[in-house]
């Protein structure tokens, strides 16, 4: 009776305890994984990764939450990836090189669409795909933004997530999805949606003015292979920044054109965080932690943010309450800070990066500036 005691009590002990199955899975791919407040993707490191068959690199942001990783691959000339299908969602973003991506549908019939710098595409779910690299002589670096994390610790199945047959056929999309085509769907300034599966260049993709936010600043929402993974693209005109605001953990920042920086702090911290951020620089906002974005470049500069949780499907009341108070003033229950409310440091700063750029600012319409030293 003691030993047959002994060997249950052996059984429960060898049973996971506190538990984290995508970070389990993340190690065990022997391959670079990189913790940071801001990562700049291509300068990751990365090593062969065979999951894949190609060269990769794990980012976790610190304020990625229990939702978000980054995945970059990284295909060698003439190269490709094996093909993959998985039960998570990922947004793709192109950081360098040229190639094409290949989609295998429910039925059989498959798409191809060829990429460059600044391309963003997204896979339907659970669809069969791969990667090749069209260029014979230089490397191809994509990241993909996606919800593995929240997915694998769910289900903590690999063959589930990995080795699903099921296919979503309503994630499919139109055939003009494949080819940079896309449906608009009008809403009002902020809440505008592009539908589609690939946008050949986020870097000249029209973006619609949303005034609320702060400065002449511009956006998109974007729905992504009818997925919950949210994504949308603002820009800054020269000169400007956007109003602070906060909200959950996930958000991941990349910047796609200029460069400039951006401000976190909490709720009556006195100090800043700032992050300096170029094309491919990435970073997520903790929880609630307040930020705001500024251009410090002579040109305009655009950004990608990408969550789990979208306009179409929100997930959570809290993306819910988000999406709905994003540009309302936090003294009314929303998430955003007025300009005239926001600490005096934020444009001195400010007006200091326009000096360093050789540029002028153009917030003087918005903050009174004799008071700032210029």
């Amino acid at each position: 009776m003691e030993a047959v005691a002994e060997e249950v009590r052996s059984q429960v002990d060898d049973r996971p305890f506190l538990s984290d199955p995508y970070l389990d899975w993340a190690e065990a791919q022997n391959i670079p994984i990189v913790e940071d407040f801001g990562i700049h993707l291509p300068d990751l490191p990365v090593s062969p990764w065979e999951h894949f068959e190609c060269n990769g690199g794990l980012a976790h942001l610190k304020g990625r939450g229990d939702w978000l990783s980054v995945f970059v691959l990284e295909l060698p000339p003439g190269g490709n990836t094996r093909p993959r299908n998985h039960m998570f969602e990922e947004v793709y973003y192109v950081l360098s090189g040229t190639g094409s991506t290949q989609v295998e549908l429910s039925d059989g019939s498959k798409h191809s669409f060829e990429w460059g710098q600044g391309s963003m595409f997204a896979i339907p779910l659970n669809a069969k795909y791969q990667h090749f690299n069209g260029s014979g002589q230089e490397p191809a670096r994509l990241s993909s933004t996606n919800n593995s994390p929240m997915i694998m610790n769910v289900y903590h199945d690999h063959e589930f997530v990995f080795a699903n047959t099921f296919h979503f056929k309503g994630r499919e999309g139109s055939d003009n999805y494949y080819t940079g085509d896309g449906t608009f769907l009008p809403k009002r300034p902020g809440r505008h949606m592009w539908e589609t599966n690939f946008v050949p260049d986020l870097r000249s993709f029209e973006l619609h003015t949303w005034a609320a936010r702060g400065a002449g600043g511009s956006n998109m929402m974007f729905c992504l292979a009818d997925g919950a993974m949210h994504a949308h693209m603002s820009e800054m005109p020269v000169g400007t920044y956007k109003k602070g605001h906060r909200h959950g953990a996930d958000f991941h920042v990349m910047c796609v054109t200029g460069y400039g920086y951006s401000l976190l702090w909490y709720q009556g911290q006195e100090d800043f965080t700032r992050v300096d951020w170029s094309h491919g620089t990435v970073f997520a906002p903790p929880d609630m932690m307040f930020h705001q974005h500024f251009n410090a470049a002579p040109d305009p500069s655009r950004y990608l943010a990408i969550a789990c949780g979208g306009l179409r499907y929100p997930l959570m009341e809290e993306k819910r309450r988000i999406f709905l108070g994003m540009d309302v003033d936090v003294n009314k229950g929303g998430a955003q800070i007025e300009y005239e409310n926001q600490d005096p440091r934020v444009h001195q700063i400010f007006l200091e990066a326009m000096k360093k750029a050789g540029a002028g600012s153009k917030m003087g319409q918005f903050i009174d500036e004799s008071k700032f030293d210029v």
